[in-house]
């Protein structure tokens, strides 16, 4: 069965994890500027990569609301 439309409820959740993920990519971006500790500011980087994929398979999901 195909799915051509997420609920209102369904997108709402979506739109408050992007919130959420846009959230922490700013904060990590932001620590990554100021840690010294390399192996840290290797684990934020990673997160940064890992976030903004994220990110976009989440404004994936909005844009095309659920289309297979």
């Amino acid at each position: 069965m195909e799915t051509k439309y997420m609920g209102l409820h369904e997108t709402h959740e979506i739109h408050e994890l992007l919130m959420f993920k846009n959230l922490c990519l700013t904060k990590a971006t932001a620590m990554g500027a100021l840690v010294q500790d390399q192996e840290l500011g290797n684990i934020l980087n990673a997160d940064v990569t890992a976030t903004k994929q994220q990110v976009q398979r989440l404004q994936e999901f909005i844009t095309n609301r659920g289309v297979q």
